[in-house]
């Protein structure tokens, strides 16, 4: 696996988790972030975490795959 490789798995593995926790627990996220207590906050914060969890897949399927068809 060459280093760019591995680069797109780890920043995608980062995103996916940050992701994932974003779509779970706004709260944490919105604490983080110091946003208010709005509806409208949770919203923006899921899909926000939605948008990064797709960024995730697709740079770690995109990683999977490269490996797997002899890219590295």
């Amino acid at each position: 696996m060459t280093r760019s490789l591995i680069l797109m798995a780890g920043i995608g593995g980062a995103a996916g988790a940050t992701g994932l926790a974003t779509m779970v627990k706004p709260a944490l996220a919105r604490e983080a972030l110091r946003l208010a207590d709005t509806e409208a906050a949770a919203y923006a914060l899921r899909i926000g975490g939605m948008m990064l969890l797709a960024l995730g897949l697709f740079l770690g399927g995109f990683a999977a795959v490269a490996t797997l068809a002899g890219a590295a």
